[in-house]
This record gives C-alpha cells, structure tokens and sequence, in this order.
C-alpha cells in the first residue's frame, strides 16, 4: 500500500483535528482568552460547530484524547490541575459522536479508549453501535493508560507494569476483533417479513474465547457494521509500544517537537509495520501540530504574542508532571533546569530547546512550563497561510509522515483560521484534497475498501465475506 496523492499527483497531506472533551487539552491557561469558547465544551453546540467548520475544510477527522483519572502527579494531589483546567472537569468522548456525525457526511472520528478497565464485551458493542450511526467513520484510539490516579480509582494500587499493560492489551484486541469480525455473517440478518425471521441463528457464531485476562465464549450482539472493526489508531512510543502498532495499529500519533525526532519516530514505526509483515505504509503517520495563522506574518506573530499573555505556568506544569512521570512542584520556577536532578527532565529540555533555536540559552522551569503553554508538547507553526503551508509540506517531505494532529491553542478560532488561510494554500500547492473520497473512514485513509486488509492481525477472525 502506498500513501494517498492528490489529484495533481503530489502526496497528499492529512489533517486531524486534535481535541478533548475538556476545557483545557494542550494549551493551560488559553480558556481564558477573550475569543476563546473552550468553556462551552459540555454543549452539544459547541462540538457539531467544530464539526462543521472541519467538514469544511475537508479534515479526515476528529481526534478526541481522553484520559481516565485526573493528572495529579504535580503535589501528589489533583489540587493544580483542577485550578487550572488542566484536563480536568472531563467528560466521555464518545457521547459526542452522534451529533456530530449527525451533521456531517464524510469527516472521521478517532475515539480514545483505553484497554484497562472494560471488559471488551460491552466495549465492542459501544463500538459496533457507533460505526453503525456514523454511516462506518468511526476509529479508536487504543491506550493502555499512564495516569496512577486511574488505577486507584478503579480498585487497583497501581497500573500493570509497562509492558504488561501490551500483553493484557494484545489479548483485549483479539476479543474484539472477534466479536465484530468473527460472529456474525455478513448476510445473519435477513429481516424476512415473509417467514418472520429476522436473524439467521445459524449465521451466528459464538467465539469460544479463553485466555489469560478475559473468558468471552457467546456471540457478540451487533450486526455487522460498515467497517466492522473501526479504524484502529496507537500513539505508543515505546518499543512494546510500537510493536503493539505494528500488529494492530491503521493510524499512529506521534508527537515529536523536531523533524529530526520526528523522521526517526516514523522510521521504527515504518520498520515495525514490516516487522509484523505488513506493508510499512499500511499505517497512516500523523504528527502533533499546532499553526497559529492569519491574513499575514506580522498578524500570525501579533497573534501568536497575545496569546503568551494568557499561558498558565502551573498549568503546564501540571501536564508535563502527568506526561514524565515527575513531580515538578518540588522545584522552584525559576530554578535553572540544570540544577534539577533528573536526567528526564533534561533529555526533554533538550528536546525543546533544539526544537525553539534557544540551545544556548540556559531554561528555568517557568521558561519550560510557558513554551508548553501554546500547542502543548508539539511543535508550533507560527505564519500567514502561504508560509505555513510551505512548513507543513517540509514537515511531510524531511520526516515521511502522512498527516498532522492539529492541536487548538483557543478553540474554535484555531480550526477555523486553518480552514479559512492553510486549507486553500495547501490546495493551490496540490498538497490537500479538493473533495472527500467517498466511503468509510477506511476507505478515506486507504482508498482499498471499508474492511481489515488481509495483510492485518485482525483479519484471521473475519468470517468469509464477498469483497
């Protein structure tokens, strides 16, 4: 399989809108911008705007992150992230899906669901019913979790160690595969008034699963959706991690905050895909992004400015605390970091510092927590619509990625500036479609069909299907 070219022949570059259903996902302190509605995030208004606005723009889809548990490795308490909104209130992603599918036709929703603490039997089905209503545009984001406060909450002490956490997932993935692929035929129901049959029972099969964390012997209990088995998306970045992806994953997030990072994350993927004898390009690569945009450069830097104005140090730090594993609280913010102990903390300044052209300069904590305060761990695209466009294509063409997660820094405005400057630079460049392919999501992203290609783990449990 080969990555998606545009009509003109150029590769084509995806766009994902990055999301939460939250207040605040990578950007602390921005809710409190004047132009900013992030706080209408709990009304179904909010959110089919936002849908609108991608459709418009031809985004592939919706990401929505989600975590289970609040990020409360800063002070050992949730105390900073609740006054701060760092994800935190927080409700489910998938009650969202519905009405926005309700308004749109083509745009995708990758959904984020961790493998920890449901059992995959109801879980299927919530899945199943969602492919169902959006017509086959349904993905899930698959995730193992990372937050402790999520385990305890759940009766645990901790999370399963690392690597663990793969092999229960591994396991959890199969249960699933065989409930939408494995059960029931493609032609089970027959909604046969004449007979008055409406499912075939012997076109019913129980899948007789036993392993090492579930027993699932029955049938799974949804009829066979557009896709089946939604798109599946990964954003591990560990070894165990990428090797989970490169059996299962269709779409993978990363977020590196340099093309060099960025071109070595997607080499391993890439050599992990073949390593689990697919095609390397069997898997769609999107990398983190945040573009502050307008009608020209000095108003993209204007923009980008003001809204330093508003970034919330304790916030930020609060995030990088959940995302490291570190209680950054114990240091002072204007501590320099080469003082603080860690050689975590400063691989990542580091990072950040190759990343912003500040390599000589000497970071404080402050100075970390605010370059996280707009776009959050990813790197940030500050111009007008020509030039960004320019920089997302390098991105493309110097790291081998298919697409970007477009992450808000003030929510809708973010998407709508996109929209309104990249979107017809990108098309002039022949670099971004002009219309949707029609389809499933699947079928969007691969242009080879709504189903699991044979080449996928998942495969081995479809029942025989004419194709």
């Amino acid at each position: 399989m080969s990555y998606p070219t545009t009509t003109a022949g150029h590769r084509e570059i995806l766009f994902n809108a990055f999301d939460m259903n939250c207040v605040v996902h990578q950007s602390p302190g921005l809710w409190r911008h004047p132009e900013d509605r992030a706080r209408d995030y709990n009304t179904i208004g909010y959110w089919t705007h936002i849908a609108r606005t991608l459709e418009e723009g031809l985004f592939d889809g919706l990401f929505i992150a989600d975590v289970l548990g609040p990020y409360d490795v800063f002070g050992a308490n949730p105390e900073a992230a609740l006054r701060s909104g760092a994800q935190i209130p927080l409700q489910d992603p998938f009650l969202l899906i519905s009405a926005m599918a309700a308004v749109t036709d083509n745009l995708g929703f990758g959904i984020t669901a961790g493998t920890a603490y449901e059992h995959p039997y109801p879980f299927s089905r919530r899945l199943g019913t969602l492919d169902h209503l959006t017509g086959g545009r349904v993905g899930w984001n698959v995730v193992t979790g990372y937050l402790p406060s999520a385990a305890q909450n759940m009766g645990q002490e901790d999370q399963m160690e690392h690597d663990q956490r793969y092999d229960h997932a591994d396991e959890y993935m199969d249960v699933v595969y065989k409930l939408l692929e494995g059960s029931w035929e493609d032609d089970a129901v027959l909604a046969d008034k004449q007979s008055g049959i409406f499912t075939d029972p012997a076109k019913v099969h129980r899948i007789e699963h036993q392993g090492e964390y579930f027993k699932t012997p029955g049938i799974g209990v949804v009829e066979p959706s557009p896709q089946r088995m939604p798109v599946v998306y990964q954003a591990g970045a560990s070894t165990r991690g990428r090797a989970f992806a490169g059996k299962h994953a269709e779409a993978v997030f990363i977020n590196p905050p340099t093309k060099e990072l960025a071109k070595a994350s997607v080499q391993r993927i890439r050599q992990s895909v073949a390593d689990a004898g697919r095609d390397p390009y069997d898997v769609r690569i999107f990398a983190m992004q945040t573009i502050v945009t307008g009608p020209d450069n000095d108003a993209a830097q204007a923009k980008y400015d003001d809204l330093t104005r508003y970034v919330d140090a304790e916030g930020g730090l609060v995030l990088m605390s959940g995302w490291m594993g570190i209680d950054l609280s114990q240091f002072d913010l204007d501590q320099p970091i080469g003082e603080v102990e860690s050689n975590a903390i400063q691989s990542t300044v580091e990072t950040f510092q190759k990343a912003s052209g500040r390599e000589d300069e000497v970071w404080t904590v402050r100075q970390l927590a605010e370059w996280v305060g707009v776009g959050g761990f990813g790197p940030v695209i500050i111009g007008d619509g020509p030039s960004a466009a320019q920089q997302l294509i390098e991105w493309q063409e110097e790291t081998d990625i298919d697409g970007f997660n477009l992450a808000y820094h003030i929510t809708p405005g973010t998407f709508e500036d996109i929209v309104k400057y990249v979107v017809p630079e990108l098309q002039k460049l022949g670099r971004y479609k002009t219309e949707y392919t029609p389809g499933t999501l699947r079928n969007k992203l691969f242009g080879a069909g709504d189903h699991l290609p044979e080449s996928h783990h998942g495969a081995q449990f479809q029942l025989r299907r004419s194709r």
